[in-house]
């Protein structure tokens, strides 16, 4: 679900720093991106490991001061401050993940086109991740199928530097656009998230049913973790869970949770394979 459309001890963790040789130059338009002049906040959305029965990962969704939609603080996101929101995000994400204790993974938004040299721009969310002791390795990077990338060369080297300092990366809305498996075959992620409109009431859509089956077996063939998202139904989750998808997100399980860590329906869990 795209709203930008990232043990508590860890001795290794200076290892994955980027070393930084440059000026404040570097980056010239993240230094030059005005400060925001609006706030925002996070709410939280599990992924579940159904098979487990665990919490795989958070979703940081961003939300306005008060709670409200994504909507109200996106429509003030322009070419001025996208470079400083897209920092702003991660900063926000990782530090109220911190603050909840959360051990899970959080995945974070992230704006390719708000990038200009992965190197340094990526500096910023590595001192968050080291001020607020949260493990690189529990970072997810998700970008929407539909984000226009301009330079597919960029945006590997983007994914590349990701995966160096221990990130993880995933591609969100996957099946929503037209590139997808363009993206799959340039970009392998770690994660890919089925786009909610081919998972609504697949279990009586049998095309969707099929797209899904041979999504599945291709990120099977290429390592590739599968979540299905948007999931509201109990028909929804078993055809999937029969289909071998495992992690899912959606409101059958938990809404997004305000600055909050959400609480799983006990409801939910039980399929008919259990």
């Amino acid at each position: 679900m795209n709203t930008l459309n990232p043990s508590r001890s860890n001795p290794s963790f200076p290892v994955h720093f980027v070393p930084f040789s440059g000026t404040r130059q570097d980056c010239d338009e993240c230094e030059k991106a005005e400060r925001l002049g609006f706030q925002f906040e996070y709410a939280y959305q599990p992924i579940v490991d159904l098979q487990n029965r665990s919490v795989f990962a958070h979703e940081a969704l961003v939300r306005g001061p008060g709670g409200e939609g994504a909507a109200t603080v996106l429509s003030q996101v322009n070419d001025q401050n996208r470079y400083r929101f897209d920092q702003s995000c991660r900063v926000k994400a990782i530090k109220g993940a911190a603050e909840l204790g959360m051990t899970q993974p959080v995945s974070i938004n992230f704006l390719p086109n708000a990038i200009y040299k992965p190197e340094v721009c990526i500096r910023t969310t590595l001192e968050a991740a080291r001020v607020h002791s949260f493990p690189l390795e529990q970072i997810i990077f998700e970008v929407t199928e539909g984000e226009r990338i301009d330079d597919g060369p960029w945006f590997a080297s983007i994914l590349r530097e990701y995966k160096r300092c221990g990130f993880k990366t995933a591609i969100d809305d996957f099946g929503a656009g037209y590139a997808g498996l363009k993206l799959l075959s340039d970009f392998q992620p770690d994660i890919i998230k089925i786009d909610m409109d081919l998972i609504r009431n697949v279990d009586t859509n049998r095309a969707r049913q099929a797209i899904v089956r041979s999504l599945v077996s291709l990120c099977q063939d290429m390592n590739i973790q599968v979540v299905a998202e948007g999931i509201e139904t109990a028909g929804e989750r078993d055809f999937l869970f029969d289909a071998g998808i495992h992690l899912m997100q959606g409101y059958l399980f938990a809404k997004p949770a305000f600055r909050a860590i959400a609480e799983i329906s006990p409801a939910a869990w039980s399929t008919q394979k259990f």
